[in-house]
């Protein structure tokens, strides 16, 4: 299909054990039991509902997020994984990742949702640390992280992430690097490694920790991404390191601009129409409404005027070049709409201009939200 995005699934499932203090996605304590089946239903009459926004486009990859997708069960993500395939045309060589937590139970099914199709994980291991592991509410320990590392090595999946954070409350550089030090040892093609941040309407917006300061982020970030380079890890996104060859296809989508298709409780999607008019859809957040069958909370159009800025938000996150050309079959858009901003981006040093691609340059990496500005 001429001039439309390439189209990635995002599935989002909404419970976890306990809500942990810094988290604002879209997740529910879990009451009871998880309704396995009867939500994958779901997730697939929601797949229904927007099928004809896809204009028959192959889908590249799927991301099951949360929430803590890992507890539901291997046989209800075979359904769910099944139902997608009947639905949509899946690319052969399709990234299929799904969120986990480290705990004993999740970890023991990893092979039965490989099954399913599952071949990339992403584990939310976020510290190695017992005292901060609990001050951020997170319910495993180390040793159970080392543990589902090891385990999703040893499965011979495609990739696994590990998820870690830096700038924890009260946390020292050594604290943070020895974090790092032993995510690294568990040799994960891909890192995501990112600074704790404050979200309002969480546990932490309303009673802030204590965290490290400006200057100690920044040595934490300088000594890290050293150490992360040593190790052979590559920074190609604002927070996600990886191996050659071993980047998530899925977030490279999002930050180039591409389409998702977002199914679930809460989940996002952005999808172009043939027309270069691009939808945005936002689903039913709790999970009560959801499963009552009222899946859609709103769509609409994003306006013209507002295009470039959420194009640049997302392609100048990426630390590769930006194909010009992207910009008006992405959007609709004549470079003349945006050379104005161009123009004080390159004045500013924050970005360059070839014949055929931009590039933030170190200083526009550094002031990413300054560069950002000029095109709002």
């Amino acid at each position: 299909m001429p001039n439309l995005p390439p189209l990635i699934l995002y599935l989002h499932i909404p419970w976890c054990v306990q809500k942990c203090p810094y988290c604002d996605f879209n997740s529910h304590a879990l009451k009871g039991e998880v309704p396995h089946q009867e939500y994958v239903d779901h997730l697939l009459a929601d797949l229904d509902h927007d099928l004809p926004l896809t204009s028959g486009r192959t889908v590249n990859t799927i991301f099951i997020g949360g929430g803590t997708p890992s507890l539901l069960s291997a046989s209800a993500m075979q359904s769910l994984l099944d139902g997608v395939r009947q639905r949509l045309p899946l690319a052969p060589d399709a990234e299929i990742t799904m969120e986990a937590n480290p705990g004993t139970v999740e970890a023991d099914r990893f092979s039965g949702y490989q099954l399913a199709g599952i071949n990339r994980i992403s584990i939310g291991v976020q510290s190695f640390a017992a005292d901060k592991l609990a001050r951020l509410g997170r319910i495993h320990g180390a040793e159970e992280a080392r543990r589902a590392a090891r385990l999703a090595a040893s499965l011979g999946l495609r990739s696994f992430n590990l998820d870690l954070m830096h700038g924890l409350p009260d946390q020292s550089l050594a604290g943070a690097l020895d974090d790092l030090t032993e995510a690294i040892a568990l040799a994960p093609p891909h890192l995501s490694w990112y600074q704790l941040t404050i979200e309002p309407n969480t546990l932490f917006g309303s009673r802030p920790p204590a965290l490290p300061d400006d200057d100690a982020l920044w040595d934490i970030y300088q000594r890290g991404d050293s150490l992360l380079k040593a190790a052979g890890y590559r920074q190609y996104e604002t927070s996600a390191y990886a191996r050659p060859g071993f980047q998530c296809r899925h977030n490279l989508n999002y930050w180039r601009f591409g389409d998702y298709l977002g199914i679930g409780c809460g989940a996002h999607g952005k999808l172009t129409q043939p027309d270069v008019a691009v939808l945005r859809t936002v689903k039913t957040r709790h999970p009560r409404g959801y499963m009552q069958g009222n899946y859609l909370a709103k769509r609409y159009p994003v306006a013209p005027a507002e295009l470039p800025f959420e194009y640049f938000m997302n392609r100048f996150r990426l630390l590769e070049a930006a194909p010009r050309a992207e910009f008006t079959a992405f959007t609709g858009l004549t470079e003349d709409a945006v050379r104005p901003a161009l123009e004080r981006a390159l004045a500013g040093e924050y970005i360059t201009e070839s014949a055929s691609h931009w590039q933030v340059t170190e200083k526009g990496k550094l002031f990413l939200n300054s560069l950002l500005e000029l095109f709002m």
